[in-house]
């Protein structure tokens, strides 16, 4: 008995360890995984988006008809775009693409602000049609036209960004980028993002998020 009771007893506690084992083993991996997912975070927080340059000072008309430009846009971050109405390329895409934006930054400050590559057709009015058409919202995202040279020079010299006008084009039709550009609160441009490829407003919504983290709003009392 006292032999049988000997050899019960190591095995006993070998059945006891593997059980606390056992147990351990997924506590372990949670607090592994928590961690893991912490170290993410912090890199996520400590992570920059690079500049590209400053976009100089403008000063355009919206849909509205009324006096806009970067005046209005101190102090807030704004994403733009070259569109025009007429245009039967990519335009389309890229004003959806601006107008999908809207709904995952709603709670913040960030601005949209297309500009016309074609403003001699894109009067405030005909803009002002196109803005309600893509459900825009008003007072948070403009629609400018206004003197060609203006434009052409912010596209070039501003944004880096090629545009050709309609009457030195082949087909006759503007020729311009099809990018966004994210611009932060200090005129700098901060990211460039192509509304043709699939991930486009992933990477801009998600670039937009670390730049309000990095550059939060400032409540004016």
């Amino acid at each position: 008995m006292n032999g049988t009771a000997t050899l019960d007893r190591p095995q006993s506690r070998r059945s006891t360890l593997w059980k606390a084992i056992l147990i351990a083993i997924p506590i372990v991996t949670l607090a592994i995984l928590i961690w893991l997912r912490q170290l993410e975070v912090n890199a996520l927080r400590q992570r920059t988006v690079s500049s590209y340059g400053t976009v100089p000072e403008f000063t355009l008309i919206n849909q509205d008809g009324r006096n806009f430009g970067s005046a209005d846009l101190r102090g807030k971050i704004w994403i733009a775009d070259f569109v025009y109405t007429t245009c039967p390329g990519p335009c389309p895409m890229i004003s959806n693409r601006m107008s999908e934006i809207q709904e995952p930054l709603k709670n913040t400050d960030v601005h949209l602000v297309s500009f016309s590559v074609d403003p001699e057709k894109d009067t405030p009015q005909v803009l002002q049609g196109y803005a309600e058409k893509l459900g825009a919202e008003a007072g948070r995202w403009d629609f400018l036209t206004g003197p060609k040279s203006t434009i052409y020079n912010l596209s070039h010299n501003g944004f880096k960004l090629a545009a050709i006008e309609a009457n030195e084009a082949p087909e006759g039709l503007p020729v311009h980028s099809t990018r966004m550009i994210l611009v932060d609160r200090h005129r700098e441009i901060r990211g460039y993002y192509d509304a043709v490829e699939p991930d486009a407003i992933t990477k801009l919504v998600a670039d937009t998020t670390h730049l309000l983290r990095e550059q939060p709003e400032q409540k004016h009392r």
